[in-house]
């Protein structure tokens, strides 16, 4: 019999492979799997259950400056729409954010007032940052 180590979506397996003789093959034998090999340097990586289809909404969050729209995902803004006191309707497009090469677009969660923009065209934004103040 010989032995492998077989590493499957980073766990390792050790299995045995012996060579079937024409009449009465041995039955399989399982072995238990080994704890996965991880460097010093390195942590376990966490399952994330992650389920395709729609794009979360941008969190809203309210202030007694008024309402923040925050990025959804991390990206590069490409263009603002709005400049800040300009009112906006429910629905208008804000800005537009470039993420994996797909432009999405920012919208007003309600009507209201451009308090402040906190980007600008251009700028790196991470999923939670504050991109403008909606006042209503």
């Amino acid at each position: 019999m010989k032995m492998f180590r077989v590493v499957v979506n980073g766990s390792e397996y050790k299995v045995g492979i012996e060579e079937l003789a024409e009449e009465n093959p041995p039955q399989p034998t399982l072995l238990s799997p080994a704890p996965p090999a991880v460097s010093v340097n390195q942590q376990p990586r966490q399952a994330t259950a992650k389920r395709p289809g729609k794009l979360e909404p941008p969190v809203q969050e309210t202030h007694t400056d008024g309402e923040t729209i925050t990025a959804p995902m991390p990206g590069t803004i490409i263009k603002v729409t709005v400049d800040s006191g300009t009112s906006v309707s429910m629905g208008q497009t804000l800005l537009i954010l470039e993420a994996m090469k797909m432009e999405n677009e920012i919208k007003a969660p309600m009507a209201g007032t451009i308090k402040e923009i906190k980007t600008s065209q251009g700028t790196s934004v991470n999923a939670g940052d504050i991109l403008i103040v909606l006042a209503p």
